[in-house]
């Protein structure tokens, strides 16, 4: 019982201290943090995500939150192009991983390759957006696909020209920029905001543009969204160019080739960072050359062609005090550490996570150690080392429990991929273990999921308390009456909570089966298997067929389904209680057809299959080229398959003859590049 207490309310105050972000940062107008610190918050998710590769395996992070909701204030524009965050490095290795990803992509081995590195600016993403050459639109970053105007007040930057002059200004120009105070000018500004970062944000999101004016906001233009027509084709041309049209840039640019060149220039700027008048916590490294950028594309939260190497990782010495249990959404369960309150990179924490029980023996680590923690970009830092010249007697090993916090037995799982046990202990009971179902409401209505505003972690926790929900259908029939006598409930919020639950109720088929939090099935995985089954419909069949597994082996042709996803999926659906839960989801909901964004391109319900390689393109960038022209990649040759594509280095023969003997089309790589080039 005193484990639950202790768990529930380091839980609670672990909530709390997000709710406190992000009231002050999407609702206020005040954010009481800096953009590092914010950044920390999303990067949490994605570090337990690299952590438990069974959540997303190698996809990018599907909670990964892309600036800040639209305040009612602002009148709400869509982005030209997306706004979308960029994937961080925290070390040389990650450098390297990023330039393999790209020359294993683009299939340059044997080319040199053009960096352009910037710093990274930790102040306000804003877009420009020119006319004809006059500024016409102002817009936050807001969720990255929309933005709030905020036109008037840029135009009280006064160094952001209005109009442009020059020749060759294209007709449609969209100027991407980062928009700070200064130090110096921050020194008459610190009783009022915590930082410079904050009161760029508090001064630019003013109703009022004449208050805006009155603050000292300054600008760096870095980069761009739309172009018509594109004059450019690399991007350091580009900002030579804004340059000359009186745009501000900043000066600590540099063309790299190499990882060691990358090393030096990170190394150069962090070491004088302290002397620039504006903060920053990183380098941003994008590829030079525009093409080359087009050709890479994005994930669905990142560019591939870019990423922001943050600055060292900060550390601390503290002890721990305790070690506890804390039970995910997928059963697993997590150690984390107790700590002495300690201040790491400008933030109190007292939790370490421990990662899992293999971490804890491998590193010796005692209950009263004295321990070093490194906050990388987690709001949970890890344990880095441990001192045993501190350890005494008293110090006590930590005995991991066989046994959820609910009771069940845990156990760990073979892994098909490495063919050893899995690291991490998991409890399997899902919705039957109080624990873990409630870590399942929490992904159900998260922002990627149902997305139902007001109903975050701490209100599933405090709905949990009182009874008011055990399952995902409960939150559409809550007692409302039993709510409002609740502390900090009112009319109002009672009523928004309402509308947010009403509008959630229209989701479409890919974003459904993310929510209902299938093992190893991210959001990635969800549009495949959505645009699969393309209709509810077709995936209720599925969900009460006898015949699963043959559809699941033809759902197991498709590139990017696994054996791992296709065991995950078999296993979800032989659970009576997730049958049950589903099928009760779909009673409520109103479930849209997966919409394909690209179901209109050349290769538009066309299915292809590749076999050797090509010249002058990875085997990942043909997949990509594919689907984004409307067609599916299958791993295999069936009777579905359109086409088969056989690369000039090393086709599979058999392949190959399968194919034939289906009267399957075959295409050599230089019908392929005819289709592309159509």
């Amino acid at each position: 019982m005193k484990h639950r207490k202790i768990i529930l309310n380091e839980y609670q105050n672990k909530i709390k201290l997000l709710k406190i972000h992000n009231k002050s940062y999407f609702v206020d107008d005040s954010p009481k943090v800096s953009d590092a610190d914010y950044d920390n918050l999303k990067r949490e998710i994605i570090d337990l995500e690299k952590k438990y590769p069974f959540i997303l395996e190698k996809y990018s992070s599907v909670n990964t939150i892309i600036g800040a909701p639209i305040a009612n204030k602002f009148q709400k524009i869509k982005h030209l192009k997306p706004m979308l965050s960029l994937s961080n490095a925290f070390e040389k290795k990650d450098m390297m991983d990023f330039i393999k990803k790209i020359n294993n992509f683009l299939n340059l081995h044997s080319k040199k390759i053009e960096i352009f590195s910037e710093p990274k600016i930790d102040g306000i993403s804003a877009t420009l957006i020119y006319e004809n050459g006059i500024l016409t639109h102002g817009l936050s970053r807001g969720d990255g696909i929309y933005g709030e105007n905020i036109l008037e007040n840029i135009k009280t930057i006064s160094s952001i020209p209005q109009s442009i002059k020059g020749k060759d200004i294209p007709k449609l120009l969209e100027i991407r920029c980062e928009i700070y105070i200064g130090k110096k000018d921050f020194v008459n500004m610190k009783d009022k905001f915590a930082n410079p970062r904050n009161a760029a944000g508090g001064s630019l999101r003013q109703k009022d543009s004449k208050e805006t004016a009155k603050i000292p906001l300054k600008y760096f233009a870095y980069g761009y969204g739309e172009i018509k027509p594109m004059i450019f084709t690399k991007q350091s041309e580009f900002l030579k160019k804004i340059t000359e049209w009186k745009f501000v840039t900043n000066p600590l640019v540099k063309i790299v080739n190499n990882i060691d060149e990358i090393e030096e220039q990170h190394k150069k700027i962090d070491n004088n960072r302290s002397s620039l008048d504006y903060d920053i916590d990183g380098l941003v490294y994008k590829i030079n050359d525009l093409t080359l950028q087009k050709r890479l594309g994005n994930t669905s939260n990142s560019p591939r062609w870019a990423i922001a190497y943050k600055f060292s990782a900060e550390k601390a010495v503290t002890k721990i005090k305790d070690i506890i249990i804390q039970v995910g959404r997928t059963g697993a369960i997590t150690p984390v550490a107790k700590v002495e309150p300690v201040t790491v990179g400008g933030v109190v924490v007292s939790n370490a996570t421990l990662h899992n029980e293999d971490e804890i023996a491998r590193k010796d680590i005692r209950i009263g150690d004295t321990i070093t923690i490194q906050r990388a970009g987690d709001v949970i830092p890890q344990v880095l080392s441990v001192d045993k010249s501190l350890r005494d007697k008293r110090n006590k090993k930590f005995i991991f429990p066989e046994k959820c916090l609910c009771g069940a037995k845990t156990k760990k799982e073979f892994s098909k991929s490495t063919k050893k046990l899995d690291a991490v202990r998991r409890c399997l009971k899902g919705f039957d273990c109080s624990y873990t179902a409630k870590e399942k409401l929490k992904h159900l209505v998260s922002k990627e999921a149902l997305n139902i505003e007001g109903l975050g972690k701490k209100v599933i926790d405090n709905f949990w308390s009182q009874k008011l929900i055990r399952e995902p259908s409960d939150i559409f029939k809550l007692n409302y009456n039993r709510i409002k006598d609740l502390e900090g409930w009112g009319e109002l919020s009672i009523n928004n909570l309402k509308k947010s639950i009403n509008f959630s109720k229209k989701i479409n088929l890919d974003k459904f089966i993310f929510s209902i939090g299938i093992r190893h099935i991210g959001q990635e995985n969800a549009k495949i298997i959505a645009g699969f089954f393309k209709s509810i419909n077709e995936f209720k069949k599925f969900i009460y067929s006898k015949n699963k597994n043959q559809i699941l082996m033809s759902l197991l042709q498709i590139d990017g389904i696994g054996d791992t996803q296709i065991i995950s999926i078999k296993s979800f659906f032989s659970n009576e209680t997730n049958l049950r839960i589903t099928e009760d989801l779909i009673g409520v909901l109103e479930i849209g057809e997966y919409q394909n964004k690209s179901q209109d391109g050349i290769l538009s319900n066309k299915t292809i299959m590749f076999t050797g390689g090509f010249k002058d393109m990875s085997r990942s960038e043909a997949k990509s080229i594919v689907e984004n022209n409307g067609g599916k990649v299958l791993s295999s040759v069936t009777k579905k398959l359109n086409y088969l594509v056989v690369g000039d280095s090393n086709p599979t023969k058999r392949k190959i003859d399968q194919a034939k003997n289906l009267n399957i089309k075959i295409l050599f790589e230089k019908d392929w590049k005819k289709i592309l080039n159509s």
